[in-house]
């Protein structure tokens, strides 16, 4: 009788304690108010400013929106492979490929939000093609970036690529390069503004977010830019799987409302264009 009476009280607490349990996670996706809760990763600028201007949108609609602000391209992908974020926004499709490709992440992309046409900045030159013989061209040791920079050197027929390799262009492609412009210096792109504003090298190619976050003027430095028929858009990527949860739909509707392409294009002024323009 005592057995089966110490049995019973332990089957009692096993279930106490699964209810306990149950409850903790029940209050992980929700917050005070009853909301539910949505973590998303994000570039510093523009990223996490348009997702600031997101979040009494998705108030609205019942989701309270964190904001993890991340200053590289790498960990905003492994914390969300690892769960702690439920989406990312800062990437573009040729990224997103490398990434899956290389380190076999299980991403599915949700939506375009934006664009960011890659810009090339000098100090020393007005014009891509003042460049002078074996100037020194800094850029991004993003390999995904180099099939956006290569073709501007191109189209201002400084050099010939290889045909056919469009955005996958690497600099072992230049087939033609009359002024040998010296394009073996590669840096993290997060370095690349503080580098220009060092005045190092005859010319630094800055991705737009860096170029913002830098203080570099684009307007008055930039000689020359992606153009915009051929610039990717940046992304919002969740995990396969999660693209049909509400949040998720939510959030991409809301990151795509007219409302948020307004936003972007007051505060940018060009430098950051809305996918659907």
């Amino acid at each position: 009788m005592k057995k089966l009476l110490g049995f019973l009280i332990a089957a009692v607490l096993l279930v106490a304690l699964a209810a306990c349990g149950g409850g903790e996670k029940e209050e992980e996706s929700t917050t005070e108010d009853g909301n539910k809760k949505l973590v998303v990763g994000a570039s510093a600028i523009p990223h996490a400013e348009v997702l600031e201007e997101a979040k009494p949108l998705l108030a609205e609609k019942g989701i309270d929106l964190e904001v993890q602000v991340f200053q590289d391209y790498v960990l905003p992908n492994v914390t969300l492979k690892e769960k702690e974020l439920d989406a990312n926004y800062f990437q573009t499709p040729g990224y997103l490929e490398l990434e899956m490709k290389e380190k076999g992440y299980d991403f599915v992309s949700v939506g375009e939000v934006h664009k960011e046409p890659i810009g090339i900045y000098s100090k020393k030159y007005k014009d891509l093609k003042d460049l002078p013989e074996g100037a020194k061209i800094i850029m991004s040791n993003s390999f995904s970036d180099h099939g956006r920079i290569l073709p501007i050197f191109e189209k201002a027929g400084l050099i010939k690529l290889k045909e056919g390799v469009g955005q996958n262009a690497r600099v072992e492609d230049i087939v033609e390069n009359p002024k040998n412009l010296d394009f073996s210096t590669l840096i993290e792109a997060k370095l690349l503004a503080t580098s220009f504003e060092n005045g190092e090298g005859d010319a630094v190619v800055i991705n737009t977010n860096y170029a913002i976050e830098g203080k570099v003027n684009i307007k008055e430095d930039g000689i020359a830019f992606e153009g915009s028929d051929v610039v990717p858009s940046n992304l919002i990527v969740v995990r396969k799987g999660d693209e049909g949860r509400e949040e998720i739909k939510a959030l991409t509707e809301v990151l795509q409302s007219k409302e948020i392409q307004d936003f972007i294009n007051e505060k940018y002024q060009g430098a950051v264009i809305p996918a659907a323009q």
